[in-house]
């Protein structure tokens, strides 16, 4: 049994001693394979970090600072939108149910849809490198018909009745910045506005229905300092956002501000509000080879007689509840002899008091001495006061305001419920309620 076992033993032994030598070698040839291949890695590493160090850099997706400014302008974008209505009374019931000297509550007795107004603005913002802007107001209903309406002063009015405003601006690199604006904006003579909710009563003063409501040209603005600001504009004229003669409007002007509660604006505006051609309103066919409505049938004699209007007004922030308004105003017409020549002029102050978060009370009292009815087609003193009550419902957003108004004049002057018969007084009593919505925060 031993000796069966022995043989197979041994045989197995040899075997392993024969496999011993042929082993170590494998070992070995294994060893130098994997030093050889580590060399190769080393070698193929250093060869990848040299082409990448001379391969061109990828582009990356730069954004330039053009681009940034103009995101951040879109970013920067306003939206404001404005429903304005409002039911009037006329004491005097005129015939018609038209209430005479006024810019917007024009009819009595009769639910009005006074403006409906779409706006988009894009202001320079300086801080964020953009120095370009832009604002487009559009203005739907019946106050259209007073700001944009009159052939008086613009040739083609149904072209333009609902752009109130649409203007470029430009902050010149000049000192604080120079700010050009470009196109069509609303006046800045007399201290009234557009907007119903930035105004301290419903009703307009005769002054806002008498001074130029919009310009169309160029204007420069430059902050000298924190209390003084100079104004220069060029225009087509008063109202006109297509001249009717040769002559470019000018003003020049300067607003104040002496203490942080207190602005004062001082202007001086130079025009000549004459044609130089017939009007060509509510045209036809085209009769020459251009739009409809552009005459070139000339004025003769032409009379380039001047325009002259100087206008002051002021606000006082009395205290955190407490608002005071003056203006001053003196228009000088120059007419066509033997026409003498119309001189307006007086002012009118404004008092506001916050009663509480939601409610609110304010007046105004105002003159106009119209000589040579350059305003009202009638030589007269016209005199009126307004008390106007706030409540706002919403913090933002809605406004009720009711308010009585009487205006007199020393001349009979105002319709009755009798034709041809006239009073030297009206009476009227007005609800507006006013909504607003967007992202366009402060005074429009």
């Amino acid at each position: 049994m031993l000796t069966r076992l022995t043989t197979p033993l041994a045989a197995a032994g040899v075997l392993i001693l024969a496999a011993l030598p042929a082993a170590a070698q494998d070992t070995d040839r294994d060893a130098e394979i994997r030093r050889r291949i580590a060399v190769l890695e080393q070698q193929l590493a250093e060869l990848k970090a040299l082409v990448d160090e001379r391969r061109p850099a990828a582009p990356q997706a730069t954004v330039s600072r053009d681009q940034l400014i103009a995101d951040d302008s879109l970013h920067g974008l306003q939206f404001g939108a404005a429903l304005d209505t409002y039911y009037d009374y006329n004491f005097n019931q005129p015939i018609g149910r038209v209430n005479l000297l006024r810019a917007y509550d024009v009819t009595s007795n009769n639910f009005s849809l006074n403006q409906a107004n779409l706006i988009v603005e894009s202001p320079p913002n300086l801080d964020a490198g953009r120095r370009l802007g832009g604002r487009l107001d559009l203005q739907y209903g019946q106050a259209t018909e007073t700001l944009q309406g009159s052939g008086v002063n613009e040739p083609r009015p149904q072209v333009y009745r609902n752009i109130f405003q649409a203007y470029g601006t430009y902050v010149f690199p000049v000192g604080r910045g120079l700010t050009l604006d470009f196109g069509k904006w609303a006046s800045a003579l007399g201290f009234e506005n557009n907007y119903v909710k930035d105004q301290i009563n419903y009703s307009r003063s005769y002054w806002f229905n008498f001074l130029p409501f919009y310009h169309t040209g160029a204007r420069v603005n430059y902050k000298i300092n924190d209390g003084i600001a100079l104004n220069y504009w060029i225009t087509n004229g008063t109202q006109q956002t297509e001249a009717f003669n040769n002559f470019k409007d000018q003003l020049a002007g300067v607003v104040l501000q002496p203490a942080q509660s207190v602005t004062w604006s001082v202007q001086y505006y130079l025009g000549q509000e004459h044609r130089d051609v017939e009007p060509a309103l509510n045209p036809g066919l085209p009769t020459i080879p251009t739009q409809p409505g552009l005459s070139i049938t000339p004025v003769v004699p032409y009379f380039p007689g001047k325009l002259h209007i100087f206008d002051t007004y002021a606000t006082w922030q009395a205290s955190p509840r407490t608002t005071i308004g003056v203006e001053g105003d003196w228009v000088l017409s120059r007419s066509q002899p033997p026409a003498a020549d119309s001189r307006v002029y007086g002012g009118a102050v404004y008092a506001k008091r916050q009663l509480t978060d939601k409610t609110a009370l304010a007046g105004r009292a105002e003159f106009m001495r119209d000589h040579g009815g350059l305003f009202s087609g009638v030589t007269q003193s016209l005199k009126e006061t307004t008390v106007t009550y706030d409540y706002r419902p919403a913090a933002d957003g809605f406004l009720i305001r009711a308010e009585w108004r009487r205006d007199f004049s020393d001349t009979p002057f105002f319709l009755t419920d009798t034709a041809g018969s006239v009073k030297d007084d009206q009476q009227t009593a007005t609800l507006g309620l006013v909504w607003w919505w967007g992202n366009k925060r402060q005074a429009w």
